[in-house]
């Protein structure tokens, strides 16, 4: 079983940066793929960015691209998310899930088996 603590989120203007992060327990951590998503309000959970479990592959939705960069040390049991050129609409709850491998690259929330509560990202114009 994994479980997982998201932190790092907050106010910031637009144009502003901000690094997530995604801290796991559990011996599986680093057999897992882990995944971001994030929910505005009014509006469904949507897939952001995904590592799978050595790191060594990445996935990003498109609307992210370039502004977002996920990564994931094993050592610290942990996965970052630095976010760059942030816009009012990325304001959303941000949360990490794990899940297999294959999980990275289906960009789908249903192969993710555990999640952790969230992180509030506010952005402001």
């Amino acid at each position: 079983q994994v479980q997982l603590v998201e932190s790092g989120g907050g106010l910031v203007q637009a144009g502003g940066s901000l690094r997530l992060s995604c801290a796991g327990s559990g011996r599986t951590f680093s057999r897992a793929a882990i995944g971001w998503f994030r929910q505005a309000p009014g509006k469904e959970r949507e897939f952001v960015a995904a590592i799978t479990s050595t790191g060594g592959r990445t996935n990003y939705a498109d609307i992210v691209k370039g502004r977002f960069t996920i990564s994931k040390d094993n050592a610290k049991n942990s996965v970052y998310l630095q976010i760059d050129s942030l816009k009012t609409e990325d304001t959303a709850v941000y949360y990490c899930a794990a899940g297999p491998d294959f999980a990275a690259v289906t960009m789908s929330f249903d192969d993710y088996d555990y999640w952790g509560l969230g992180t509030q990202v506010t952005v402001s114009s």
